[in-house]
């Protein structure tokens, strides 16, 4: 029987050996403890890739800012991933890889408090009617978007946009029977591009950025929504350290700059 004790005691501490050391290997590949952001969060040799699910309506600005940072900041990667800020909140909720994300509105950012650190609010947008070029059916006013025969584009009520766009049409009691409902707002605008839709709503930033190949009507302050942009850490983020150097810089003068430059407005 002590023999018998003996060989099991031993047999135990092999086994915890095993397990213990492979668990010690993992816990140094990130160059210290997960929680020591001293790193800034970042993998292979201080390199690290960052994954940022952005609002669509950022997608030219995002580009240029992601160049920028990457050029400030040598041996970080920015990759992003634009969709309409619904099918951002999905795929947060679902789990997948990501670092950051910066969504068109305080609700659905709201939404994700489980899943994000502390947001905050880096630009502002408005929204204008969008035509095609030389608006060709004279769109001045947003009751002119409730025009028999006139082909109106919106974005889906559960997309920011959208949201917006239905806020702005019920306060002037304005009817519209879009001929599409779109999953987010540059799938809006390039129904207007394209010809397929005599008008849409979208953000003022969106007909800058389509260069020419669209028109914007202004709706007046007194009658327009403003959305709010905010920006947040994921929690679940393998470089937390290096995504929230990246959301800091947003609210920093550089970034700040490319957003104005590119339409957005003030925080």
């Amino acid at each position: 029987m002590p023999q018998t004790s003996t060989r099991r005691r031993l047999a135990a501490a092999l086994v915890t050996a095993a397990v213990l050391v492979p668990l010690a290997a993992c816990g140094n590949d990130d160059g210290g403890d997960s929680g020591d952001s001293g790193d800034s969060g970042r993998k292979d040799g201080g390199k690290a890739t960052l994954t940022v699910l952005a609002a669509a309506s950022l997608t030219d600005v995002f580009r240029t800012a992601g160049a920028a940072y990457e050029k400030e900041h040598p041996g970080t990667e920015v990759k992003f991933s634009f969709e309409g800020s619904q099918e951002l909140a999905a795929k947060v909720r679902q789990g997948a890889p990501a670092d950051a994300l910066v969504t068109a509105d305080t609700k659905t950012m709201d939404g994700l408090r489980d899943d994000t650190g502390t947001p905050v609010v880096i630009a502002r947008n408005r929204l204008v009617i969008a035509t095609g070029k030389g608006n060709p059916e004279g769109v001045r006013t947003l009751k002119d978007l409730s025009r028999s025969g006139l082909k109106v584009v919106l974005a889906a009520p559960e997309v920011p946009v959208g949201r917006y766009s239905k806020q702005v049409l019920d306060a002037q009691k304005v009817d519209v029977e879009p001929v599409s409902q779109e999953p987010n707002v540059r799938a809006v605008l390039s129904k207007v591009e394209l010809g397929e839709a005599d008008a849409g709503i979208v953000y003022k930033t969106d007909v800058t950025a389509a260069d020419g190949k669209a028109e914007g009507v202004d709706i007046p302050d007194a009658q327009n929504a403003l959305a709010s942009y905010p920006a947040a850490t994921l929690r679940t983020s393998e470089h937390s350290g290096a995504a929230a150097d990246f959301v800091k810089w947003l609210s920093g003068p550089a970034a700040q700059k490319l957003l104005r430059d590119a339409g957005f407005q003030k925080a």
